[in-house]
């Protein structure tokens, strides 16, 4: 009965489009919380969810997102299993087990995490400043030569990996998307014909929203370094690599495609060895790109669109601009009644 309401609730999510990841992954929390109760779903009660949150606080101390994603998933399989009208399986437990034994609801408001803020990630999380920054790709340089100088193995990981992290500042990407780019996704922009071959870059695999595929996006080229760092990178040493069909654009001296944990790997090395803080992450590149840009004064419409958040709230949240920078805005706002206050207090005199 257990296998076959799983299949069941495999089959409605196929049929809304949900992702096969995200399908796994909630079958694999449901078995989970039967393996926690010990119990089959239509002897589980709101106490059991209790138990099993506590565990997840006190025991694993997840983030609150994490458990509420958890209890989430566990109440669209409640759901589920307790739509007699549509599905039946109340009725079927009934007539298989007796009586009065059937699933019933057991996530609801008083024992689930509410969401109640749009951003719930650590709030220690920020940008780099422009001259951490410099330092790190600096640092990053360096290790290209040190290898070089050695005759070592390692020049041409260490070169990629410095492409890798400018471009991912430079455009403004996710770690993730940053892994799955592909040669071919960059193309020509009519409005920007100075960066050539590079003037977008084709984002395919950007965050997915509710179970739904990747969401794509075109990124305008806005860093000229950046564009003359990925383009030298193309020219002469990713050749080098000896994969020339592979479609990838970090491809690895193994000749496969690098992966999101080897990004942070090498990232975690580089912001170590110069003694960074560690809530500094690949993340923070796309924090820098957009806080960079609003003390540059560039349109808040075109970065949100340009690191595809739907909402401007989304990009406010990224958003860390520096002292200089809000002072001279402050200064700007506060000028218009200076001014008039000047040309009061002349013409009083």
């Amino acid at each position: 009965m257990v296998e076959a309401m799983l299949r069941g609730w495999q089959a409605q999510q196929v049929s809304r489009g949900l992702r096969e990841d995200t399908i796994v992954a909630r079958d694999r929390l449901v078995r989970r919380f039967i393996e926690f109760t010990n119990e089959y779903p239509w002897c589980w009660t709101p106490a059991h969810v209790d138990e099993w949150s506590l565990s997840l606080t006190g025991e694993r101390r997840l983030a609150p997102s994490t458990i509420r994603s958890y209890q989430c998933g566990l109440r669209l399989f409640t759901e589920f299993v307790t739509d007699n009208a549509r599905y039946g399986w109340a009725t079927a437990c009934e007539r298989e087990f007796g009586p009065g034994v059937h699933p019933v609801p057991i996530v609801h408001e008083w024992n689930s995490i509410a969401h109640l803020n749009g951003y719930e990630g650590n709030p220690e999380a920020r940008a780099f400043s422009r001259a951490e920054l410099q330092r790190f790709f600096d640092y990053a340089d360096d290790q290209v030569d040190r290898a070089v100088r050695s005759k070592r193995k390692g020049a041409l990981a260490a070169y990629r990996d410095a492409t890798l992290f400018e471009v991912i500042y430079g455009w403004g990407l996710r770690r993730t998307e940053s892994a799955r780019l592909d040669v071919l996704d960059w193309g020509r922009n009519p409005a920007a014909p100075q960066f050539g071959r590079f003037g977008t870059l084709n984002v395919r695999y950007g965050k997915a929203k509710r179970g739904g595929p990747p969401r794509r996006r075109n990124v305008a080229s806005v860093m000229d370094w950046a564009v003359e760092a990925v383009a030298d990178y193309l020219d002469n040493i990713r050749p080098r690599f000896g994969c020339a069909d592979h479609p990838a654009l970090w491809v690895t001296e193994r000749g496969g495609r690098i992966k999101p944990a080897e990004i942070n790997a090498r990232f975690e090395a580089y912001r170590d060895a110069l003694r960074f803080p560690k809530v500094l992450s690949p993340h923070s590149f796309r924090h820098s790109y957009i806080s960079h840009l609003t003390e540059d004064g560039v349109d808040r419409r075109f970065i949100q669109v340009q690191v595809g958040h739907e909402c401007d709230s989304s990009t406010a949240i990224y958003t860390h601009v520096s002292d200089d920078f809000m002072n001279t805005v402050l200064r700007k706002a506060l000028s218009p009644a200076l001014d008039t206050t000047s040309s009061e207090e002349k013409d009083d005199r």
